[in-house]
């Protein structure tokens, strides 16, 4: 199923427009939420380097806008940088192994 303004790729890519991002924004009521919640568990997923009571490192190819609330709300580093992955505090790693568990594990 596409999403209007998206173009399907024949490599299965999805594309959207320069302003997509800018235009859903406007009419699309979304709980932001929810949004990092979501993220949050899926950062758990791919994480690594894991040191106990110290956090862990994850790869960061999400969303910036989400990324940045995770970093206010203290579960992740300053995700602004070249590096390609991001520091999970250890209060953001237990959340993520929880959400993620919650939301993605087989009962």
């Amino acid at each position: 199923m596409n999403c209007k303004g998206l173009t399907n790729h024949s490599s299965g890519w999805l594309t959207a427009p320069a302003d997509f991002k800018r235009s859903t924004e406007k009419t699309m009521n979304y709980d932001t939420d929810k949004i990092d919640e979501y993220t949050l568990a899926l950062l758990y997923l791919v994480t690594h380097e894991r040191h106990e009571g110290l956090g862990a490192r994850a790869w960061k190819g999400f969303d910036w806008d989400t990324m940045n609330r995770l970093h206010e709300k203290g579960y992740i580093s300053n995700p602004i940088g070249k590096a390609k992955s991001v520091g999970m505090t250890e209060e953001g790693f237990l959340k993520a192994k929880e959400l993620f568990e919650r939301h993605f594990c087989k009962k």
